[in-house]
């Protein structure tokens, strides 16, 4: 089983992760989790310059770096942490593209979504549980002295990502599931942990 957390910076997914992996563990089954750009050493190599404010990085080259590392992480970790029978927990996954570099660079939909699949092999998310928060709450959880590269982009630039991900969940609702991230973490967790209840009880054991 592979989730997926999305959503701008701020929203949550860090935690959400830790506390939903938790949950999952007091059940008794088996969880990992990874991040997006990274999880193994090339990704996490590629991480570095998808984000370091140093490299001058264009939107058609930032798409085949993030496909790159995907591919690896799926080829490498992903895959075999499923064939082993794991639940698999990843922060961000390819819905990140489409609505970062699709509707934020503003690249060729049906161009990302083709290399999406490409780079997953067609490996598709189970689950993937968008934690949703507007602009204005994403800046005033993210007040920091320093942002990487993607983060200096710029109020117009994610309220384009933020489109994408509403567009994802108007177009693949039964995968893609909306929650509510504004409220407090332990409000936000009671409702991620709800999804999943939801979503495995009806999962093909």
């Amino acid at each position: 089983m592979l989730i997926t957390f999305e959503g701008i910076d701020g929203c949550g997914k860090t935690t959400q992760i830790k506390l939903l992996k938790e949950y999952i563990e007091s059940k008794g089954l088996s969880v990992v989790t990874m991040r997006e750009p990274g999880g193994s050493d090339f990704s996490e190599q590629l991480r570095n310059i998808l984000l370091s404010s140093r490299h001058r990085v264009g939107a058609r080259s930032e798409l085949m770096l993030f496909e790159a590392a995907r591919a690896n992480l799926v080829d490498t970790v992903i895959k075999p942490e499923l064939e082993r029978g794991k639940i698999v927990i990843c922060d961000r996954f390819y819905d990140s593209t489409t609505a970062y570099q699709a509707f934020g660079r503003g690249l060729p939909l049906d161009f990302v979504q083709k290399l999406n699949l490409f780079a997953t092999g067609g490996l598709t998310p189970n689950l993937t549980i968008y934690l949703s928060i507007s602009l204005d709450e994403s800046k005033r959880r993210t007040s920091r002295p320093e942002f990487d590269r993607i983060e200096k982009a710029g109020d117009e630039f994610f309220l384009k990502v933020i489109e994408g991900y509403n567009y994802i969940a108007r177009q693949e609702p039964n995968r893609f599931v909306v929650v509510d991230a504004s409220g407090s973490r332990q409000e936000t967790a009671r409702k991620v942990r709800k999804v999943f209840d939801k979503f495995f009880e009806g999962f093909p054991k």
